[in-house]
């Protein structure tokens, strides 16, 4: 861990600048799924901070779409649910073609803070990183029993199968550069996205950096499916994962 607080395996070469990165070069990306009341409060805490927010709607069956476009939002919707990671490639192709350069992304059900958007820009202006994820673990505890759990053993897995220490692989608080993500093949549609996501920029060699996030309480249950995402899960780690990373 650096003296920053930032997760780094990487040095960037001497003499090079990585550039800022600005709010006005961001958009923000919600995937939801009823999520009626919690999404305004979370559009309208995020919009002092990045010029475009972005809801993609999957599926929900409650006020999700009319809550976050009176808040200020742009909304997406998807006829039926279709998944996490299908409507997190939903709004991060829109942001491209919107114009941006990087995308936050973020979950609807409060967990995440908008005020820490100012420390991803930072880490990824300092470090030069193309992706930065949300570093949860230095207040583990503040996490429900079963999410920390699960979290920590997948992050050992796929910091064994890295060669490197990847502290928090299963938070959706990330920022994303748009150009290098739409260079990558990713296929999961669901929760097991988080993985797929971070295991592909680190096997095409871009740089990754964590940085320090708020924990906050679990507003509702969550919506991961104990059995059928495990098995999801098990089955993207025993075919795809396996046969695409290569250790660098």
């Amino acid at each position: 861990m650096a003296e920053s607080g930032y997760s780094l395996d990487f040095h960037l070469p001497a003499g090079k600048d990585c550039g800022v990165v600005e709010p006005a070069v961001c958009a923000l990306i919600i995937p939801c799924f009823n999520e009626g009341t919690t999404i305004a409060a979370l559009v309208g805490a995020a919009l002092p901070h990045l010029p475009a927010v972005v809801v993609v709607d999957d599926g929900s069956t409650d006020t999700t779409s009319v809550a976050a476009q009176a808040a200020g939002a742009q909304v997406v919707r998807h006829a039926r649910n279709r998944g996490k990671g299908a409507a997190l490639r939903t709004g991060l192709s829109l942001a491209g073609k919107q114009g941006f350069e990087w995308a936050f992304t973020l979950d609807g059900d409060g967990q995440h803070a908008p005020a820490d958007i100012p420390a991803f820009q930072r880490c990824a202006s300092q470090t030069g990183a193309l992706l930065v994820v949300g570093n949860r673990m230095h207040n583990a505890q503040a996490m429900p029993w079963l999410r920390r759990r699960v979290n920590s053993w997948m992050s050992r897995q796929l910091s064994r199968r890295a060669g490197r220490d990847l502290p928090d692989t299963q938070c959706g608080f990330r920022l994303v550069h748009l150009k290098t993500w739409a260079g990558l093949s990713l296929k999961t549609e669901r929760f097991e996205i988080e993985s797929e996501m971070l295991m592909a920029f680190l096997a095409a060699q871009h740089p990754v950096a964590f940085v320090p996030i708020q924990v906050i309480g679990q507003q509702r249950q969550s919506r991961i499916h104990p059995l059928a995402d495990t098995l999801r899960w098990w089955r993207w780690w025993y075919g795809p994962a396996r046969s695409s990373f290569r250790r660098h």
